[in-house]
């Protein structure tokens, strides 16, 4: 039977329980973790956020309710314990807990809530079916680890605010309700009851309101931000995440890097205790793409890209020049020491590469006395060396080439360094290698509209002597756009702002937008740049990517609390869901048929 709280208050937390504390009397509460009998003591596990304390009951001297109480409880009860600390026998110190040199001697114990069996237990390291840990999501946040992470990212947070602020920076909030403007990911949309038929956004990022605060005069503002992307199912990505967003006037590239740097090394300095060194690595686009395959690099290891293109051209495998005459390259990694690797490994290499869009691989296994390959009938001995030459390959040495479109050949072999070093077991997650990738493409073209869309925003910045380009030869146009990455992830990403009107204006231009279509779409943007816009940029970090490296989390849904699964749904809730045809009446909505099957 659960007893009320009266006349008890919690005097510390569980974890904070020490050897300074001994002889004192303390209340505590929380959830029992563990009950062990042992002849006439009993021993709780009681657990809050903070830790574990183990509560010691000895029934030769308790007074009988608590005796009785004690004999009912059973894991994940909440209780309040009363009693006076006491140092643990020199054979009983748990050195594997905080507080593993003292317990609780109990003099009283109430039971404030029952718990019934509960479906996973409350371990770190239970394995437990991620569909089931998020269904019962609030029992797993009890988890230490994961409890962990959300303690993390809440530090975080608020090292942001206090650096950011002490760089003088405003924290100023920008609207979750606001007008779609589909230039990127697809739109939440809310419906407007007092506005029937029309419809708001939800925000994919604060980018147009942190522009016009600083055409408002506010020259460095910040936010810990929401925003909602409706995006195609991907394993790690969220509908919803956090974002710590930020914009600053008067400003240039390397005075964006400059703050970004140092907020970063501030974060794993007080959370990690690693003293990050600056300034970071910048990395052009393109020599991105060239030596790694990735504008999202990881550095931690080599097996770099090399472009063969040269040496192969002009032989008899059609696979090779077809992809030379059709404007792609031939290229390949060294897969150092992977020559043992058996042909069903090197099968499955292949395999990835083809759901990166390649039709196959070549592959040269180097030997002692020559090489073995797939393409010996096409290439003689003396261009088989000068491959593996150019590739520094040594025996024992595996070298994958692939031939098609550069974007298809950089996507597979930029993959297939990730897989093999997965394989090989060579990466490290304590060795944190940043860098800044630099100077974007302005423009990507989309086949499926045939026609240039912006790499990042249509509000980037072109370099400065790459505007006379844009609308001559836009595919050539660099941003002044700057991503920092780490170990393979990128952290966040920004740019400098176009500020001027007849620059912002070729930008439309470039990207297929008559002057009404930009009016209607962006023009409150535009009309406040007539009134003065100072020059002005700024870069956005993906909170939950940051938190999931410093905590080593396997995926993002381990740092946030409520997280939705790969289709977007949340287990917990259940959301979303159908509603009343009240609520839908009131909209002015009418559901189609979506193709669900009859009963």
């Amino acid at each position: 039977m659960s007893e009320l709280m009266q006349g008890l208050k919690r005097s510390c937390m569980c974890g904070e329980v020490n050897e300074n504390m001994i002889g004192n009397e303390v209340t505590l509460m929380g959830w029992v973790g563990r009950r062990r009998v042992l002849s006439h003591l009993t021993f709780l596990l009681l657990r809050d956020r903070t830790g574990i304390v183990q509560a010691v009951i000895d029934e030769s001297g308790a007074e009988s309710d608590i005796v009785e109480k004690e004999k009912s409880i059973r894991s994940e009860y909440v209780v309040a314990v009363r009693g006076i600390v006491q140092a643990r026998d020199e054979e009983n110190i748990n050195p594997a807990m905080k507080t593993g040199k003292v317990e609780i001697s109990v003099t009283e114990l109430r039971i404030l809530s029952e718990a019934d069996t509960i479906p996973f237990p409350i371990e770190e390291s239970v394995n437990v079916n991620t569909e089931l840990r998020l269904k019962y999501r609030y029992l797993d946040l009890r988890r230490p680890n994961v409890a962990s992470n959300i303690i993390t990212r809440h530090k975080v947070s608020q090292i942001v605010r206090q650096f950011l602020t002490e760089e003088g920076f405003l924290e100023i909030e920008t609207p979750m309700l606001t007008k779609s403007t589909p230039e990127g990911a697809r739109d939440y949309l809310v419906p407007s009851r007092v506005h029937p038929g029309n419809f708001y956004a939800l925000p994919q990022s604060p980018q147009l309101f942190k522009q016009l605060l600083m055409v408002s005069g506010f020259d460095k503002y910040f936010q810990i931000a929401k925003c909602f992307r409706d995006e195609d199912l991907r394993a790690d990505r969220q509908p919803e995440f956090t974002q710590i967003d930020m914009e600053l006037s008067f400003i240039d590239v390397d005075d964006v890097i400059d703050v970004n740097e140092r907020l970063i090394k501030k974060i794993f300095k007080e959370i990690k205790n690693i003293d990050i060194q600056t300034p970071f690595i910048r990395m052009p686009y393109k020599e991105a793409m060239e030596r790694f395959g990735s504008d999202k690099p990881d550095v931690r290891f080599s097996m770099e890209l090399k472009n063969i293109t040269e040496i192969v051209k002009g032989s008899d495998f059609k696979v090779f020049q077809d992809a030379i005459d059709g404007g792609g390259s031939v290229r390949a990694i060294n897969a150092k020491g992977c020559g043992s690797f058996p042909r069903k490994k090197i099968d499955a290499l292949v395999d990835v590469a083809k759901t990166y869009g390649a039709k196959g691989l070549a592959w040269i296994n180097v030997l002692d006395n020559g090489v073995k390959t797939t393409i010996s009938k096409f290439f003689d001995d003396e261009k088989l060396n000068e491959i593996v030459k150019a590739l520094d390959g040594e025996s024992g040495d595996l070298i994958l080439i692939c031939a098609d479109k550069d974007t298809i050949v950089f996507d597979a072999l930029g993959a297939l360094r990730l897989d093999i070093a997965k394989k090989l077991e060579i990466l490290d997650n304590n060795d944190f290698k940043f860098l800044w990738v630099t100077e974007f493409p302005l423009f990507e073209y989309s086949e499926e509209e045939n026609r240039f869309v912006a790499k990042h925003h249509p509000f980037t910045s072109p370099m400065d002597e790459d505007i006379d380009i844009l609308e001559s030869n836009p595919g050539e146009a660099r941003a002044k756009a700057y991503d920092m990455v780490l170990n393979g992830c990128e952290l966040g990403g920004g740019s400098i702002r176009i500020y001027r009107r007849d620059v912002q204006k070729i930008m439309f231009k470039a990207l297929g937008f008559s002057e009404e279509e930009a009016q209607k779409r962006f023009g409150f943007l535009l009309d406040a740049f007539k009134f003065g816009a100072p020059p002005h940029g700024g870069l956005a970090f993906g909170l939950d990517r940051i938190i999931m490296l410093l905590t080593g989390a396997e995926s993002i849904r381990d740092v946030i609390a409520f997280p939705k699964v790969k289709d977007a749904s949340c287990l917990l809730t259940e959301a979303p869901n159908i509603v009343d045809k009240t609520q839908l009446d009131e909209l002015a909505i009418d559901i189609k048929n979506v193709g669900k099957e009859e009963n």
